[in-house]
């Protein structure tokens, strides 16, 4: 089976975030009023093969703990969404 997987990635809430608290600020200046916070992240998108969407969830798992996510700093989400085959 087919899987397409959406991983989200941030940094976790007790983390400082410098590019965050810019961003924040430059839309402040440019008349965004009434944002309270910004949080900068990353977004990777896989297209993968695997047996079931637990298993595409798993592969996906251990791909942020080996290499995509800093689990020290970073939270990660993971959706997973099954591909239609032609």
């Amino acid at each position: 089976m087919h899987f397409h997987v959406a991983i989200e990635i941030t940094l976790r809430s007790s983390i400082l975030d410098p590019q965050g608290k810019a961003t924040s600020h430059a839309l402040e200046q440019l008349g965004f009023d009434g944002i309270d916070d910004v949080r900068i992240g990353k977004f990777v998108e896989l297209k993968l093969q695997a047996s079931d969407a637990d298993a595409a969830e798993a592969m996906a798992t251990k791909a942020c703990q080996k290499l995509l996510a800093n689990e020290v700093m970073e939270d990660f989400a993971i959706r997973v969404t099954e591909l239609e085959t032609a």
